[in-house]
């Protein structure tokens, strides 16, 4: 994740791709559509395309261990989503640095440049729900309102007007019924 003077799209960036990741692992059917490296690469990852199959694939099992939290974050108490963070940050290298590479500004990397892939992504999605955590709380979080999906949102709209998760069906299918429903009832 980069933090530079724009560093609310970055956060922003690294919560859609944790909230992408968590809806896949809660689907597997998703996660073998869509694999995690081709989530994180299409999200910005830029080691996700290099990265060791190992690493990669003990991103899904440590982000397997958080899903319970990370899908709690629409209900969620701040202290409490505060206090497991904490935790888990603490587990973490975390080597803060300011750094430039790639063309890209300057940012801080998380974790040393020789920390293992799962880390930096751990370290990356962690450090930006403190960011979000500081600024909003958990109440960008929330759970897609078409009847069928459970799936978890992060709503970054100004106004909080967000309700569906990024699958475009669950926005079509619900907005298709209640106009239907409007029309049987003229």
């Amino acid at each position: 994740m980069y933090v530079t003077s724009g560093h609310e799209t970055e956060i922003r960036l690294t919560l859609e791709a944790a909230v992408d990741l968590v809806n896949s692992l809660n689907d597997p059917s998703a996660s073998e559509s869509t694999p995690t490296r081709e989530l994180l690469h299409r999200h910005g990852f830029a080691r996700a395309s290099t990265a060791p199959a190992a690493e990669v694939r003990r991103v899904d099992e440590r982000m397997g261990r958080l899903l319970e939290r990370f899908n709690s974050l629409p209900d969620a108490t701040e202290d409490d989503t505060i206090a497991w963070v904490n935790a888990e940050i603490a587990r973490l290298a975390i080597a803060p640095s300011a750094v430039t590479h790639d063309g890209a500004p300057l940012h801080i990397h998380w974790t040393p440049t020789t920390a293992v892939f799962d880390d930096q992504v751990l370290a990356d999605i962690l450090m930006a729900l403190v960011h979000e955590l500081c600024d909003h709380g958990t109440k960008r979080f929330g759970r897609c309102a078409a009847s069928d999906c459970e799936d978890l949102y992060y709503d970054a709209t100004r106004n909080g007007s967000r309700r569906f998760c990024s699958n475009p069906r669950c926005a079509s299918r619900t907005h298709t019924a209640d106009h239907r429903a409007r029309q049987r009832q003229t």
